[in-house]
């Protein structure tokens, strides 16, 4: 029972916090989803607010325009500098049978990790080049971003079938 009366204190010190913080407030009686409801609308606006401030880069593989979600790093607010200076050209060479590679030319702010990538996903690696994925690799990267509109097929289809130019822009 006295187990029962501290993991009650607990959740309503913890939905008491949330609510405080989020500027919402959670009635007493209304459940704990509440809580997680508030915080995954929160977390879907402030999102948006970023891809809103991400939206100003845009990215082609030849001469389809894909929409990524670019991560919130040096590495990202480097290569935005570099495109606000005139568009990035990156010529990209097939490797692998699941990636493109090509040199950025210059190096960009590293924060390597061990990760497993998917196809979409636009990475750093070696602090000079970018890779984008049409496959799944396992190695240490600096994450950029994931194009979100294309699915594997439509990934593969744009990059399996020879080398191709990335353009970086600015809107």
């Amino acid at each position: 029972m006295k187990e029962n009366m501290i993991l009650i204190a607990f959740c309503m010190t913890i939905m008491f916090c949330m609510s405080a913080c989020s500027g919402n407030t959670i009635k007493s009686g209304e459940n704990q989803n509440a809580v997680t409801e508030i915080s995954t609308s929160e977390k879907d606006e402030s999102a948006a607010d970023e891809a809103i401030g991400d939206s100003s880069m845009t990215m082609k593989i030849g001469d389809t325009k894909v929409n990524v979600d670019w991560e919130d790093n040096q590495a990202v607010e480097r290569l935005r500098d570099m495109a606000k200076d005139g568009d990035i050209t990156i010529q990209m060479s097939m490797y692998g049978g699941f990636e493109q590679v090509g040199s950025i030319g210059q190096s960009l702010p590293r924060d390597d990790k061990q990760t497993t990538t998917r196809s979409g996903d636009i990475v750093l690696y070696s602090g000079n080049q970018m890779v984008v994925f049409y496959g799944s690799n396992s190695w240490s990267y600096t994450r950029l971003g994931h194009i979100s509109d294309k699915d594997e097929a439509e990934m593969a289809e744009l990059l399996s079938n020879g080398d191709v130019k990335i353009t970086i822009s600015t809107e």
